[in-house]
């Protein structure tokens, strides 16, 4: 079986470190690609199980717990098992639950399938965040940044197969088939390769007690950040549609605009992140964040300052998860077990702000999204100003 090189300062371009990362890249467009497969489907999968729109969105709910299930335990896999191995086992995984999705004509199982679909989705997500770090270590800036580049394609693209196997088969069951095949050529990449090893721990948390409050205030900026993303990807639509600035097909194109948006954020941030130390990047991308919603609220009858501000958004926050890892991975030794407990911030964030802005967006009206998510953008400014003051304190 070949090897990688673990070696500090070893030639990040040797075969081995290539391969891993081209699988890597592989797994998180797969990743993209079930993650996003849901929301063009819900029609179907309610028509499927005689459910109303209402009762099938509980999918997203049962996607969400098994990424919440990941976040707590799937991290501690990768620091006693071999971490190509889980993360074969997940696409493989991950492959089954979509083959299985569209020939379920129960609810209940189907929240199940999507719960265990959530389960191994979270832990993929887990093992490419740390092993890229432990495969580039100090150099892992640009390519933590493809990773969630590559995520980006994939979530990018499953609307577009989605639609394209639908048009010519006329049901779900190709387009859940073709995404499920696509998990194998990544799966079978990744065996040949021996699977990178932790980095030694520098610090056991005991001195001056920074390593604890670091993974927290981590886990809180990607708790603010994840809120805010998938707050603003999933409640623009309605939020356009509701103060009357576009069709239900201008609002479709606005959203999927956004996520591009995103998308080439992370793109444009790999070239950055070798140029540009990563709390930079991070205050330069929360205020540009911030900036764009406010954008909105000055002109909130403007269709362009929407299209304008939701561009914006996706475009300076694009960078922000990596980044917040790169950052953590500086401070922190990201074993498994510690990068899991750091997703579970992503994971409660990414299932709270949504929620909260959806309880509000009648009842306060439509502006509750934009305070919502300007809130968050805000709060994680001052979640960065207190990391980088704790590391301060643990150099004096």
């Amino acid at each position: 079986m070949r090897r990688l090189l673990h070696q500090d300062g070893a030639d990040q371009r040797s075969p081995g470190r290539i391969a891993a990362t081209a699988g890597y890249y592989g797994a998180f467009v797969v990743l993209g690609l079930a993650v996003s497969a849901l929301g063009p489907t819900l029609p179907a999968l309610a028509e499927n199980t005689g459910s109303s729109l209402g009762m099938i969105s509980l999918l997203f709910t049962a996607h969400s717990l098994g990424y919440l299930v990941s976040a707590i335990f799937g991290g501690r896999l990768y620091d006693r098992l071999p971490g190509h191995l889980v993360m074969m086992a997940c696409l493989l995984l991950i492959g089954t639950m979509l083959v299985l999705v569209p020939l379920i004509p129960a609810l209940w199982l189907l929240f199940a399938i999507f719960s265990i679909e959530g389960l191994a989705a979270g832990t993929l997500d887990i093992g490419g965040n740390t092993l890229v770090v432990w495969v580039h270590r100090e150099g892992v800036g640009p390519f933590m940044n493809g990773l969630h580049f590559f995520f980006g394609v994939g979530a990018v693209l499953a609307p577009i197969i989605i639609a394209g196997l639908v048009a010519f088969s006329g049901g779900i069951t190709w387009a859940y088939w073709t995404l499920a095949l696509l998990a194998l050529p990544t799966a079978l990449w990744l065996l040949p390769w021996a699977s990178p090893s932790a980095p030694k721990a520098t610090d056991d948390g005991s001195t001056n007690g920074i390593r604890p409050v670091l993974v927290a205030l981590t886990a809180l900026l990607l708790f603010l950040y994840v809120g805010a993303e998938i707050g603003m990807g999933g409640w623009v639509y309605t939020y356009a549609l509701t103060l009357g600035l576009g069709t239900e097909t201008s609002a479709a194109t606005l959203t999927s605009a956004y996520w591009g948006a995103l998308t080439l954020g992370r793109l444009l941030g790999i070239p950055v992140a070798a140029r540009v130390q990563p709390r930079w990047i991070l205050a330069g991308s929360l205020l540009g964040g911030l900036f764009s919603i406010v954008l909105i609220g000055l002109w909130p009858r403007s269709a362009v300052a929407l299209w304008a501000g939701a561009l914006g958004m996706g475009l300076f926050t694009g960078p922000v998860f990596a980044t917040v890892m790169v950052l953590a991975g500086r401070y922190i030794t990201l074993t498994g077990r510690i990068t899991g407990w750091i997703f579970v911030g992503s994971s409660l964030g990414g299932m709270f702000l949504p929620w909260l802005i959806g309880q509000l967006f009648v009842p306060a009206g439509p502006g509750s999204l934009l305070i919502g998510v300007a809130a968050s953008l805000a709060v994680g400014l001052g979640a960065l100003w207190a990391f980088v003051r704790q590391v301060q304190r643990g150099r004096d």
